[in-house]
Parts: structure tokens; sequence; C-alpha cells
């Protein structure tokens, strides 16, 4: 629970009677690498919170799988589209690692907003948060080259590489594997 609340401290500061309601509907779930979070096509009913682990959200194609999002410990993840309209999700979340993490439903966090007096301050941090990741992927992709976009996502994240499959990568930056392999050659 320390780490879930030094990380909603550090958004807002967070009463102790406030914080034991939302630890109340926390729900801790460990899960094995490559275990589906959600499908395309299911609703999202849950928010997670990464303990510890690495997912990744990706549209399933019969080639290939066009990830779009790694999401690490101490990040929150969800299909929040699907999370906040509860209408099927075009696209899926899978565990990249054995993954620890805490999990609230939407009913809960519901509860949450009602009842508590930063549950609300928190849930709108949390969605300019995830826009503004939103805005900035898709920024880069209109205004940098691959190679820009590879070199960017090592800067913020360097242990990205020992961690996650090349070819998620890949997919990522919005190349082939192929490609990918020719970037790095040329940077290295």
């Amino acid at each position: 629970m320390e780490q879930i609340r030094k990380f909603i401290t550090n958004i807002t500061p967070i009463s102790d009677s406030d914080f034991d309601f939302f630890a109340s509907k926390l729900e801790q779930v460990k899960v094995k690498k490559h275990t589906p979070l959600l499908k395309a096509g299911d609703v999202e009913n849950y928010l997670y919170f990464i303990l510890k682990g690495i997912v990744r959200l990706y549209i399933p194609k019969d080639e290939y799988d066009l990830t779009f999002g790694f999401i690490f410990e101490n990040e929150f993840a969800t299909a929040y589209d699907s999370f906040i309209t509860q209408s099927p999700s075009d696209y899926q979340i899978e565990t990249l690692t054995e993954t620890n993490l805490f999990r609230i439903s939407n009913e809960d966090l519901q509860e949450v907003y009602l009842n508590t007096n930063s549950g609300n301050i928190i849930g709108r941090r949390m969605a300019e948060n995830m826009f503004l990741i939103k805005s900035k992927r898709e920024l880069s992709f209109l205004n940098k080259t691959a190679e820009e976009r590879y070199l960017d996502l090592f800067s913020e994240r360097p242990n990205l590489i020992s961690q996650i499959p090349l070819k998620y990568i890949a997919s990522y930056i919005g190349v082939t594997p192929q490609a990918l392999s020719r970037i790095r050659k040329r940077i290295t």
C-alpha cells in the first residue's frame, strides 16, 4: 500500500480516512507473463496500478499486433475509453512480465469519487496525465522520424531494451522489426 499511497500523495495530499476508504476498495492481483488483462471486444471494468511488471496495450491483427503503449511500475493502466464509456474495447491489455498490481472496479471507483474529498482531484489529474501522454505520442508521429521516436523512447525509459521484445518496440515506434534493426545499426 505504501507504493500507491506515495504515488497518490505526489498528485495531491490525501487524508488518512480518504486513503483508507480508497484502499478498502483495492484488490491485489499477481498475474503471469503474457496474461490478458482485457481482450478486444470486452468492456474495461478495472483501473490497475502496477506495483511491479510491465503491460502492453495493443490492437491485435492477423499478421502482427499494433502496439501503442507500455505501462510500467508505479503507473496506472486501463483501457480508459472503454472504462469511462462502458463500451467494448477496440484493443487489448496484456502483461509482458510477471506482474503484481492493485485493481479497483469502475463501480468502486465511483464510490471513491462520491465519498472522499480528494478522489475527484486524483481522478481529474490522472485523466489529464493520460491526455498528455496520448497527445505527446500523437505529436511524435506527426513531427519525428522513427529513429527519433526510438531514441526518445530510450532516453525516457532506458531499461526498456532489456525487458521488452524488439518486435513490440518496432510496432510501438511504427516500423517493422527489420527497419528497427537498421535503425539500431545506424545509431550504435
